[in-house]
């Protein structure tokens, strides 16, 4: 079959779901991202009103694309994890440790599907508990549907682009995050670096998906690793504080880490 007649096929599969394309952008990545697991999660999504339109691409991650939508006339993030090229095994780490997800059996597609429930429920925890994450408004099977960061549908630059107002300010503000993070959500968020905190007038943290509960076999690894990207980064703008000073701030002293544990 010709990619013409592929293309054709798709848009009219996605006709007798309902679902609206808003522009051609999106038909270019279709069939990478729009499998038969992904089009019945949109088929859910719209016929429950959590969505009405489809629009362009905003991003392509490793394990994600992230797409412009409409709900309730209003513009939202679509994130849809790939179904045959998700990282199973790291998806896998983050998962099988975290005491809400002890049940899931270890197959692609209940691994993937748990991926992004858990993404939902962990910008759930740490929007309720006043960190600046995309509000959640949906999810089904591979799909999540959030708050679009960004204005006249450009999305927010990530903040290693930014000449950034009051980097020192902005420094505090991050480190606030991963404490309020920890101590209000009780979430780490796995990792935070300069890739996935975008700026908006303030920072704002994405990609929750790895995020895990405190009580993870590795939530101080991760945890120490998310503080050291984050002065690495912020080393070069203004001067950033000491690792376990910041540790014992965040976790109020519950995880002291050894300085001679630098591989962690």
């Amino acid at each position: 079959m010709s990619k013409d007649r592929d293309g054709r096929e798709f848009d009219r599969k996605l006709e007798e779901l309902g679902v609206r394309i808003k522009d051609e952008d999106t038909r270019k990545v279709r069939g990478e991202v729009f499998d038969e697991v992904t089009l019945l999660a949109l088929y859910r999504l719209v016929h429950k009103k959590k969505l009405s339109a489809v629009g362009g691409s905003l991003s392509t991650g490793k394990e994600a694309n992230v797409f412009l939508g409409e709900r309730n006339e209003k513009t939202v993030a679509i994130k849809i994890y790939r179904m045959r090229t998700a990282n199973f095994k790291a998806m896998a780490d983050y998962i099988l440790g975290d005491p809400r997800f002890a049940s899931v059996r270890r197959t692609r597609k209940d691994i993937v599907f748990t991926w992004t429930r858990k993404e939902f429920a962990n910008l759930k925890r740490a929007y309720e508990a006043g960190v600046p994450v995309p509000e959640p408004y949906a999810f089904d099977r591979n799909i999540l549907i959030m708050e679009f960061l960004g204005e006249d549908e450009v999305p927010a630059p990530q903040i290693r682009y930014v000449d950034l107002p009051d980097p020192e300010a902005t420094y505090r503000e991050v480190i606030g995050c991963i404490k309020t993070l920890y101590q209000e959500a009780r979430l780490v968020h796995g990792d935070l670096s300069e890739f996935n905190i975008l700026w908006m007038d303030r920072p704002y943290i994405i990609d929750m998906g790895q995020a895990v509960t405190r009580e993870h076999p590795n939530a101080g690894t991760f945890l120490i690793r998310d503080i050291r990207n984050v002065n690495r980064f912020f080393s070069s703008l203004c001067e950033v504080e000491d690792e376990d000073m910041l540790m014992d701030e965040v976790t109020g002293g519950a995880i002291r880490p050894l300085r001679e544990k630098k591989d962690w």
